[in-house]
């Protein structure tokens, strides 16, 4: 139920409000002072989604009192009443985050329309504070798995930097080893977690195009510039910037966004006027910025700038003994995700596992346990979809003499297959997968899917049943790789 304090002196005025408002479905709660109010709201910890309040009263001032609930971190909706306000009272309200400042005696056609902003004003406040609070379960310093002590070490890290307040940090390691995660536990746990998260990849943003979108443009910046842009900076103000991949940022730039840094205001492309901002900088990067700083390929005062704190996370090699509390964790996220429920690893499963050096660390781990969960069949996490080297679905099979790749063999089951008959499996039942890193796990799943829909005519269940999948997960796995529309232009 919507909830509404009532803070009025004047009995009749208050009592009047507070039946009004609970006849229109409002939990109300009626103060005929500040101390009553103070003791409900500061002591108690009531937060409702509206405090209508008159502005003077007999033991004290109500602006004074909302500084006093702001500090408290009440983020309640706040309206003012009062028959004699000054333009400096308005003001002050507003600096205060008051929503608006009615004038005795009410108009009670003003004062709904006003109810009814706060209201929804109130309802995208909890929203957003449901969502930081439910950012900040996921992302804890815990969600760093690992028992070893490289990840024990993360999180004692982890642990202590969410405590303080950060200008800048640079998390340094291998491709895939949760940079990206690490960012977001230092924001959802850390003292920005009330303000935006932004992240861009430096990497993935041509570079001519790069300014304009940390900076935001003015119209008319340059060819194409047909509006005003703000840029990733400024949507970021009061929270976190994350810079990924700072080390492939043009070094042209790089001076810009050290200055930006620094005095934590920038200008548009294309603009004259100065823009302030208040941030908390995280950047990342897989190489190494204090050899590149060096020789001349970062620039080194911004390098020293943005590593004020300086976090190198661990290979999934060096943590060998962590895959096994990582896998699990995965495959309880995915089979949550589609409605499975395989929790079973067997041994031999966590041994290969295990042997493998993971190149591409703990995110090509998560790629493979997604795709052997979406294709499992039953509760255990079987070897067939790991794709492996030295493993059932990733033995080569011998090279053709027109080509040089290698290649694996991927055979469909059938009803009548057995296991003595492997040699004379017909050609329509085996997928040729190249394994000469040209074609990537999901890129290897998708066309497993898509052979499997042509080979029968793109009917669903047929794929299903020679893929020995179920129709929820090959549905999954359909809009994942968008062959919905595949499906439909052969079907019609």
């Amino acid at each position: 139920m919507r909830s509404m304090t009532i803070i009025e002196d004047e009995r009749l005025l208050g009592s009047e409000l507070k039946r009004r408002f609970e006849r229109e479905g409002w939990q109300v709660t009626l103060s005929p002072n500040l101390a009553d109010a103070r003791r409900l709201i500061l002591e108690i910890g009531h937060r409702p989604a509206i405090v209508l309040s008159d502005m003077n009263l007999p033991d004290g001032n109500g602006l004074d009192f909302l500084a006093e609930a702001r500090q408290a971190d009440c983020k309640s909706e706040w309206i003012f009443l009062s028959g004699y306000g000054t333009k400096h009272d308005v003001k002050r309200a507003l600096e205060l985050g008051a929503l608006d400042f009615l004038a005795k005696p009410l108009d009670y056609h003003k004062l709904d329309l006003t109810i009814a902003a706060a209201s929804r004003g109130a309802k995208a406040s909890q929203r957003i504070e449901d969502t930081t609070n439910s950012q900040a379960r996921k992302y804890h310093p815990d969600s760093y798995l690992g028992s070893s002590p490289a990840a024990e070490q993360v999180r004692k890290m982890l642990s202590q930097l969410v405590q303080i307040p950060l200008s800048s940090i640079l998390i340094g390691g291998e491709t895939g080893t949760g940079k990206g995660l690490v960012a977001k536990i230092l924001h959802y746990s850390g003292t920005c977690r009330e303000g935006p998260f932004i992240d861009i990849n430096c990497a993935a943003i041509p570079k001519d195009m790069l300014e304009s979108e940390l900076f935001g443009h003015e119209p008319g910046a340059f060819t194409g510039a047909k509006g005003k842009h703000r840029g990733l900076m400024e949507q970021a103000d009061g929270g976190t910037l994350f810079l990924d991949e700072i080390g492939e940022m043009d070094i042209g730039l790089q001076a810009k966004l050290l200055t930006a840094i620094e005095e934590q205001s920038f200008r548009r492309v294309g603009g004259e006027q100065k823009i302030s901002v208040n941030i908390q900088l995280i950047a990342a990067s897989n190489r190494d910025l204090r050899g590149a700083s060096d020789r001349g390929e970062f620039r080194s005062d911004l390098y020293h700038r943005i590593s004020v704190f300086e976090l190198s996370l661990p290979s999934l090699h060096d943590r060998k003994d962590d895959i096994k509390l990582i896998v699990e964790s995965l495959m309880s996220e995915f089979s949550r995700r589609i409605g499975k429920n395989v929790h079973i690893l067997p041994g031999d499963v966590l041994d290969r596992l295990c042997a493998y050096r993971w190149p591409g660390n703990v995110r090509e781990l998560r790629n493979v346990i997604e795709r052997s969960v979406m294709l499992a069949t039953g509760p255990e996490l079987t070897a067939e979809w790991l794709g492996l080297p030295g493993g059932p679905a990733s033995a080569p099979s011998t090279p053709s003499a027109s080509s040089s790749a290698a290649t694996t063999s991927v055979t469909s089951p059938t009803p009548t297959a057995r296991p003595d008959a492997a040699s004379a499996t017909d050609e329509e039942d085996v997928i040729k997968l190249p394994l000469d890193g040209s074609l990537t796990l999901e890129g290897m799943e998708e066309q497993i899917i898509r052979t499997a829909l042509e080979r029968q005519n793109y009917n669903v269940m047929g794929a299903v049943r020679i893929l020995g999948t179920t129709r929820e997960t090959l549905r999954y796995r359909i809009r994942k790789y968008n062959l919905d529309r595949l499906i439909e232009q052969n079907q019609s």
